[in-house]
């Protein structure tokens, strides 16, 4: 798909815009939350 293509589906479905904004929403958010609990203290 083109871009046009894509802006034109999102312009005939406001609501998946919502959609796609709340899912990389989650799943950046999810990759923080993944990151600070690997990253931890080997400890001494």
């Amino acid at each position: 798909m083109s871009d046009s293509e894509i802006a034109a589906y999102l312009a005939e479905h406001p609501k998946m815009t919502g959609v796609l904004f709340t899912t990389l929403l989650v799943l950046s958010q999810a990759q923080a939350a993944m990151a600070a609990a690997t990253s931890g203290n080997a400890g001494p």
